[in-house]
């Protein structure tokens, strides 16, 4: 991923977090509204459902975006993460393992505390573990210039990685009731999908059908359906059919055969229609798959899909005695995993093993900055919420008090990390 790209994606993503910040607090408004609160609250809880033949799928408007919409959200994480470790910050060792470290040690550690509080009951281990990174970068871009730029492709890299913890612990940690029957026509339905992949096959629409069939399949075999969006991305081509120097030499004939056919007729004739047609062809045969795909795919999660899941889920009845009694000790292990948990282990992990020379920090962010950023990476909020829905999906009391530990800790995450950002600046006169 080149410079320009990755500050076009940052600066998407921040306006992102920040749609994302007022759909939140609309939701909060609205839930503890005495006029619209219980509108809100029946609205999310309506049933519906969908038959195909003998499978029948019927779930709540909450859970249809959760499960459904989500898959396409994680359908563009998939596909980022293939990006990165195919030609971006990811594709060599050196580049990769500093942030790969940094959340694995921003992933295992909130988790390890989280645990410590709860040992009886350690399901929602996984809760502290995400990062939103939208949040994040929502935060950096309201910075401006008063960041290093090394700051915001650090996040980004450490995020994608942190992405792939969140699916791995989704799809292992959190599937209740497996129904083996259908793991062969899941199986099948990926086969027939890597099959498009291996015979060539560029056009994105056959490989989205075999997807929903495959979302239907996985989402009845038990594990959560979400992960049918990731082993989609990781079979999409990233290869385009036809190759940059063909495409040009291709638009340049067709050019001059445009121009050759100019005459004092005020319409296009036939053959400067075909010349148009000729680069119309080449210009969809010389996009890869995988980045058309990922592009068509972002507004709609960032500005629609992401928002929507923010406005249903985070609507909860402020009520800070729920976080009290039996609850406390989950609140607290989450509150401590975001807030203490991230920096040490992002922080502690790569400086240990910076120290001990198996990897090394990049020359353009200092360790302060590093510390600052796992603050940062305290800011759980919208994946912190999928999983808490995961973890305890019967118990809405916990949910609700789960929910104001994670604005908490997000909330406080954000304030330290945004301190120690600007006082980095003062320290600090970037080259970049």
């Amino acid at each position: 991923m080149s410079k320009n790209s990755i500050q076009q994606f940052i600066s998407k993503e921040a306006i992102a977090g920040i749609v994302l910040f007022l759909s939140t607090v609309l939701a909060v408004i609205i839930s503890n509204s005495s006029q619209f609160s219980d509108f809100y609250f029946k609205l999310w809880n309506t049933p519906l459902g969908i038959t195909f033949g003998e499978l029948s799928i019927s779930m709540t408007l909450t859970y249809w975006i959760d499960d459904a919409l989500m898959s396409l959200f994680f359908l563009m994480v998939g596909l980022e993460i293939k990006k990165e470790i195919l030609i971006g910050e990811l594709s060599t060792i050196k580049q990769a393992s500093f942030p790969i470290v940094g959340a694995i040690g921003g992933m295992l550690i909130p988790a390890l505390i989280y645990i410590a509080f709860n040992q009886n009951n350690p399901m929602g281990f996984g809760i502290p573990m995400a990062t939103d990174i939208a949040f994040a970068l929502g935060i950096l871009m309201l910075l401006g210039k008063r960041v290093n730029p090394a700051i915001k492709i650090f996040l980004v890299a450490l995020a994608v990685v942190d992405d792939l913890g969140a699916i791995i612990v989704v799809a292992v940690a959190y599937t209740s009731q497996i129904n083996f029957e259908y793991f062969i026509p899941a199986g099948l339905t990926y086969l027939a999908i890597w099959l498009l992949n291996i015979k060539g096959v560029k056009s994105v629409l056959p490989y989205i059908i075999l997807g929903i069939a495959l979302w239907i399949f996985i989402h009845a075999i038990g594990i959560h359906a979400t992960i049918s969006g990731v082993l989609l991305a990781f079979a999409i081509p990233i290869k385009s059919k036809l190759d940059e120097i063909n495409f040009v030499k291709n638009s340049k004939e067709a050019i001059d055969i445009f121009e050759k056919n100019i005459d004092p007729i005020p319409v296009l004739n036939r053959n400067q229609i075909e010349s148009l047609e000729t680069i119309k062809q080449g210009y969809d045969k010389v996009q890869n798959p995988l980045l058309k795909l990922e592009h068509n795919l972002y507004d709609l999660n960032a500005f629609v899909i992401m928002p929507l899941f923010a406005f249903s889920n985070a609507g909860v009845l402020i009520n800070f005695s729920t976080m009290g009694g039996a609850n406390l000790s989950i609140v607290l292990g989450v509150i401590f995993g975001l807030i203490i948990g991230k920096p040490i282990g992002i922080f502690g992990l790569t400086y240990l093993s910076a120290k001990l020379n198996i990897i090394k920090k990049p020359d353009s962010i200092t360790w302060f900055e590093v510390f600052a950023v796992g603050f940062l990476g305290g800011i759980g909020f919208t994946m912190s919420i999928f999983i808490t829905h995961l973890a305890f999906a019967n118990d809405q009391q916990i949910i609700d008090a789960v929910k104001l530990g994670v604005f908490i800790a997000s909330f406080i995450a954000s304030i330290i990390g945004i301190s120690l950002i600007l006082l980095s600046n003062k320290k600090v006169k970037y080259i970049y």
